[in-house]
């Protein structure tokens, strides 16, 4: 039986980054993983430059039953405080918009640089191992099975992010382990994940694919009324037409607040007037509509518009200031009722995962004593744009801090 301190489960970004810091405030540390490598998530992140955070980022951009739960730990590890031990690393990183941070060169340097904190802290690293069963002892440690042969810990961190990505290694061991110590669960979906559309309905738009635009979008009832539409979230950003539905920043992002049989709302042509520019056209032009609506929104999506009506395919000239109107309503407030999503194998993050309720937002620990939960297992999911990983980095940190201070106070006892 070899024992630690605290065992920590899952080297992805909260893991990896909570061993380094715990570590280096004197705890023994084990850090194990399933998987061969480790923080896959960070490395495919960012289109291989990892969005390690965002610098705007504020408790507003979190998803979760209680939103309250995520300000403790946000306001104790900043973005600012990340950026800083990357200057610490001389790690290069730029802005792209919005707040969103990169690294110039690689995700790579993200994980050597967490990887070097684990060191410095002397954590011990095994992978590939699993754990095939977390126990309780009778004077309140941990007894865990693994791959490698049991060990003991007097606190244990299950750091093993949600459903996601599959492919490099998801699974739902750490909702396992809440239930198992009676923790309750709120329902996990897909999040920041594609949407899908089919039935004739979109055949008109199935030609589209590889499209891309900046529009407005939100998520709420087909029936939605002006008062509720006002109090949606609306997004401005690009989005993508694909071969099975609807993808891009615009989409990904509402996906974490749409339900299904929800619609979505989509304004094809943002900050245009759209219905003012084709009546003034109308008075003036001998062109099609659809050659006086490609000059407002791309020719292709133009093109699969009109086709839709018999009376918008005429010389603009002809129509009725009616079938103008109705056109130009249409493109600035496109209802359309997703099918589904394109799931976890594409989706970013999960939404839901261990219910706030039963954890500490002080100290991540669990009404479990010792067991403690961090980053994306938790009911807390950011936007897109580099929000959950400072929810990893803030999460894991509070979570060190209170490793620390329940180890003293039980060496002290």
């Amino acid at each position: 039986m070899q024992n630690f301190d605290v065992v920590m489960v899952g080297a992805g970004a909260a893991g990896l980054f909570c061993a380094g810091v715990a570590g280096q405030r004197g705890l023994k540390v084990l850090l194990l993983d399933h998987s061969e490598k480790i923080a896959e998530k960070i490395r495919i992140s960012g289109g291989g430059r990892c969005n390690f955070t965002n610098r705007d980022a504020t408790p507003a951009q979190f998803l979760s039953e209680n939103p309250h739960f995520c300000r403790s730990a946000l306001s104790r590890y900043t973005p600012q405080d990340f950026i800083a031990l990357l200057q610490r690393y001389n790690i290069a990183f730029h802005e792209k918009h919005k707040g969103q941070l990169f690294c110039d060169r690689s995700a790579e340097d993200v994980i050597n640089m967490l990887v070097a904190e684990c060191d410095l802290g002397g954590v011990t690293r095994w992978q590939p191992c699993s754990v095939k069963d977390v126990a309780l002892e009778a004077d309140g440690s941990y007894r865990l099975q693994t791959d490698r042969g049991p060990v003991s810990a007097s606190q244990v961190v299950i750091a093993t992010g949600g459903l996601s990505i599959p492919k490099i290694g998801a699974t739902d061991f750490g909702y396992r382990i809440a239930q198992q110590f009676g923790l309750r669960l709120v329902p996990v979906r897909p999040g920041l994940v594609p949407m899908t559309f089919d039935g004739e309905g979109w055949t008109p738009y199935a030609g589209l694919s590889g499209l891309a635009l900046p529009v407005l979008i939100e998520a709420g009832p087909p029936d939605a009324t002006p008062k509720q539409r006002k109090k949606a979230t609306v997004f401005a950003e690009d989005l993508l037409f694909t071969h099975r539905g609807l993808s891009g920043p615009a989409v990904l992002q509402i996906s974490s607040f749409w339900r299904e049989g929800q619609a979505i709302r989509i304004n094809l042509a943002p900050g245009t007037d759209l219905a003012g520019q084709l009546l003034r056209a109308k008075a003036v032009s001998r062109k099609l509509i659809a050659n006086e609506l490609a000059t407002l929104v791309p020719s292709r999506l133009a093109d699969a518009w009109v086709s839709r009506d018999a009376t918008w395919q005429k010389p603009v000239g002809d129509a009725t200031d009616k079938a103008l109107e109705t056109l130009a309503a249409q493109l600035a407030d496109w209802p359309l009722v997703p099918t589904g999503t394109e799931g976890y194998k594409k989706a970013e993050v999960t939404l839901g995962g261990v219910d706030t309720r039963d954890l500490s937002s002080q100290t991540m620990e669990s009404k479990q004593a010792g067991l403690y939960f961090i980053g994306e297992v938790v009911d807390v999911t950011g936007w897109l744009g580099g929000y959950n990983f400072q929810w990893a980095w803030a999460s894991a940190y509070a979570c060190a801090q209170a490793l620390v201070a329940r180890q003293v106070a039980l060496a002290d006892h």
